[in-house]
């Protein structure tokens, strides 16, 4: 049997997955889940790393996996040795990563994270004999956010659901949780659903439902271009059974869907905030409604929930306002009643890091999007705080900020500009908004820089305005993260309130934000 035939018959936990050779690429959480995983299985491993995680590196030998650690700007002697059946990548590995490029040359099966789990979804069954149902979520921006979402739904509609994925949750450790769910809510990457494009094997990925929230320039330096970039999206939606979910107001995602090999008889089911056709869920009179899971849609609606009570639970932004509608609709599909999706509502929060306020003393409001890592995103937080003080710049990633400036900077009060990538924020403002006042925080000095910009943005703001950290950029110029990135933040801002209101006004953020 040829190595192809043989990685065709393992689509099952069990399997016979003894013998086959297993190279890994990457030791971090999604590594470790994969290593792990295949060592379970009975394969041979060997995890090939550049940098290893001294936790995980520690716990190979017992799991009965090899490590080579070392470079991997070339094809090590270590893979070619070892003769894999199949290469399972980490997404930080981009399809132009001489390693995967050499592997396909090679013509050795390259799989990711999400395949090897689908492959082995048979491990826990529910009650019916069957394993849980898949929803995929996938999207420029919101993804975290609409995962929680509908999985919290799930979870209040009786169903047992799990996030995971990009979320944090390795796919895998999910799949292999001795408890089981019915149903897992599977944030997706657009580097993760790359490879997923991939497959080949003989029982494809085939959601419950999926969605793409919408579609905007990211990551462009992996993928190496737009185009690419949207195919990978484009994938969320193959083999789709029952629900695709797409953002009437991008029609890209509406091209995805009609472009998509699905599952006869699959529905598209559009959501934005205006009001729905049927087929849609949307916003009518203040009030968010599905006319697309109920026989009568013609001519009837489903209230879920209502702006005003959003809005008390800072819930109302315009882009959090469609990631709710976007999880309603996967929820819905599959048939979470809507009593239950209002009750989940009222215990929902936002992560940390995306538009939380942090710190009101003197009028003035502080809110962090540190999660804002794209032009996109941070041109929903803007829209949500029209004329604030915005502290944008990290690392581009090559993408182009004209347009989000052009769109959205001359409105801003005023504009503190950090990060390495400072000179093209500042050539945009130049060109397309001259007037906004601008101040630079020179990035050489990265441990006090937040606590610079935090000064700068409080010697502009008066009473009634918002200072918004909305940075349209990654945080690894300065940063270990978006999180480091936004709880620096928070406590710069804390330390501005104290020194400036002598100590009698404190932010309104939970008292301990490193953890988060």
């Amino acid at each position: 049997m040829t190595a192809a035939s043989r990685l065709d018959t393992l689509t099952s936990w069990h399997a016979d997955w003894s013998g086959v050779r297993v190279a890994v690429l990457g030791l971090s959480v999604t590594g470790f889940s994969v290593a792990d995983t295949v060592a379970e299985l009975g394969a041979e491993v060997l995890v090939l790393t550049e940098n290893a995680d001294e936790e995980y590196a520690t716990l190979l030998p017992v799991i009965g996996a090899a490590l080579h650690l070392g470079p991997l700007d070339a094809l090590p002697a270590a893979l070619t040795d070892f003769a894999p059946d199949v290469v399972i990548a980490s997404p930080g590995f981009s399809p132009r990563h001489p390693v995967i490029e050499a592997v396909r040359d090679a013509g050795i099966a390259l799989w990711g994270d999400v395949e090897l789990a689908w492959r082995v979804r048979d491990k826990v069954l529910r009650a019916d004999g069957t394993p849980a149902e898949w929803v995929l979520v996938t999207g420029t921006n919101g993804k975290t956010t609409t995962t929680r979402l509908a999985a919290t739904m799930l979870v209040e509609g009786g169903l047992r659901a799990a996030p995971c994925g990009n979320i944090g949750v390795p796919v895998l450790d999910a799949v292999r949780d001795p408890l089981g769910f019915d149903v897992l809510v599977v944030e997706l990457s657009s580097h993760q659903l790359w490879y997923l494009g991939l497959q080949s094997g003989p029982e494809p990925l085939s959601p419950h439902a999926a969605v793409c929230l919408n579609l905007a320039d990211d990551h462009l330096e992996w993928h190496g271009s737009f185009e690419a970039y949207r195919d990978a999206k484009a994938v969320v939606y193959r083999h789709t059974k029952v629900a695709c979910v797409y953002n009437k107001a991008d029609a890209a995602t509406l091209r995805m869907v009609e472009e998509a090999e699905v599952v006869e008889g699959a529905r598209a089911i559009g959501f934005d905030l205006g009001v729905p056709g049927p087929s849609d869920l949307g916003v009518v009179d203040g009030i968010l409604v599905d006319r697309a899971f109920l026989e009568e849609r013609r001519t009837s609606a489903l209230e879920l929930t209502t702006v005003a009570d959003l809005a008390a639970r800072d819930l109302a932004a315009p882009h959090v306002v469609a990631n709710i509608l976007a999880a309603s609709a996967l929820a819905r599909s599959l048939d979470v009643a809507p009593a239950a999706i209002r009750t989940a509502l009222e215990n929902f929060t936002l992560d940390p890091h995306r538009i939380q306020v942090v710190g009101r003393a003197g009028g003035i409001v502080w809110v962090d999007d540190s999660k804002a890592t794209n032009p996109h995103a941070a041109a929903s937080s803007l829209a949500a705080y029209p004329g604030a003080i915005w502290v944008v710049g990290g690392l581009l990633k090559g993408v182009d900020i004209g347009e989000l400036v052009a769109a959205r900077g001359g409105r801003a009060k005023a504009v503190v500009v950090i990060g390495v990538d400072r000179t093209a924020i500042v050539a945009a403002f130049q060109r397309h908004a001259p007037e906004v006042p601008l101040i630079e925080v020179d990035h050489a000095q990265t441990e006090s820089v937040m606590a610079r910009a935090v000064q700068a943005a409080g010697e502009v703001a008066r009473d009634g305005d918002v200072v918004l950290l909305a940075p349209a950029a990654a945080s690894f110029d300065q940063f270990a993260s978006y999180a480091d990135r936004g709880n620096k933040f928070a406590a710069a801002v804390k330390d501005w309130i104290e020194r400036n209101a002598g100590g009698g006004s404190h932010p309104d953020a939970p008292g301990d934000t490193s953890g988060h």
